[in-house]
């Protein structure tokens, strides 16, 4: 369950960056979202990855905005599908406690 809950982190963060400046405000679900924390927490390995998938740009993280149930989780899916992502559907039901964290930027 880790393992596929990690898998779900990684591909909505590269979403994220590979849609840098579309204004998307994407959310995670809640269990997603702490895989993406988890991911964060790895300062070094993180920045590597900003480096390496956004264009060397650093993709804030910008915590505790309310949460929106209008569906953005959902939608957020549904790009991390159409980008080619193995989504698992089961992990994508709800809203997070940071969805969108800080709409229009472009920062988790």
């Amino acid at each position: 369950m880790a393992t596929v809950v990690l898998d779900q982190g990684y591909a909505y963060l590269l979403t994220a960056m590979r849609h840098r400046g579309e204004r998307l405000g994407l959310a995670p679900s809640t269990l997603v979202d702490i895989s993406v924390h988890t991911v964060i927490l790895d300062t070094v390995t993180y920045l590597q990855l900003c480096e390496r998938f956004n264009g060397g740009h650093f993709l804030h993280h910008v915590p505790e905005v309310d949460a929106k149930d209008d569906g953005s989780v959902l939608r957020t899916a549904d790009l991390i599908d159409a980008d080619g992502w193995e989504v698992d559907w089961s992990l994508w039901t709800d809203a997070a406690k940071c969805a969108p964290c800080h709409p229009g930027s472009d920062s988790h």
